[in-house]
């Protein structure tokens, strides 16, 4: 978790529910909170007129989201959404920066988070140079395994759906399918139970 629970509601915190596909706050909208996922995966994305979406990422429990805008007067640039039932810790802005003012190493923790999914997004903005499908999936979870430290084949389960990886790598849903298959014939990843293992 990026900031403790407890001293998040120690300045005001609130935890608050939300459904599956709950919008948490849309694109162009006024900066208000921090929040951090207790339970639950989160959308972050641009959506379109034409309703296509251009995914960020996929922060769940213990990653926070939106919290880079609280140090600007700019609207958000994203739309933040559940993808699953979620409880989200939400606590005012006012109450963050005081947060900061006095726990110093608590700013220093958010801005190290925020530097790793700074690279999580030019990792996967690097995608779309690369035509193969394959190596777009192969880089894809090469560094989510490796971010969860997990080293033998077929140790890491993806924690994505078929689905979420499309709109991570930017690929058809047909295409991650089939290319998956194609994985698992080559003994790169195993599926069980309808999860991926790499």
């Amino acid at each position: 978790m990026v900031i403790n629970e407890d001293t998040l509601f120690k300045y005001g915190a609130e935890i608050k529910n939300f459904a599956k596909n709950n919008v948490i706050f849309d694109e162009g909208g006024s900066v208000k909170n921090y929040y951090q996922i207790q339970k639950g995966i989160v959308k972050i994305c641009n959506i379109f007129d034409d309703g296509k979406e251009f995914v960020h990422g996929f922060p769940f429990a213990g990653h926070c989201f939106g919290e880079s805008y609280l140090y600007t007067e700019k609207p958000y640039g994203i739309t933040a959404s559940t993808i699953s039932p979620s409880g989200i810790i939400v606590l005012p802005d006012a109450g963050f920066l005081q947060m900061v003012e006095e726990n110093p190493e608590i700013l220093l923790a958010v801005n190290r988070y925020t530097a790793e999914r700074l690279h999580f997004r030019y990792l996967i903005s690097s995608f779309l140079a690369i035509t193969d499908p394959m190596i777009r999936i192969q880089k894809l979870l090469d560094y989510l395994k490796q971010y969860f430290d997990q080293k033998e084949p077929y140790s890491f389960q993806v924690p994505f759906t078929r689905n979420n990886l499309a709109g991570l790598t930017g690929l058809r849903i047909e295409t991650i399918i089939r290319v998956i298959k194609k994985m698992q014939a080559m003994q790169l990843l195993k599926i069980e139970n309808g999860k991926i293992y790499y």
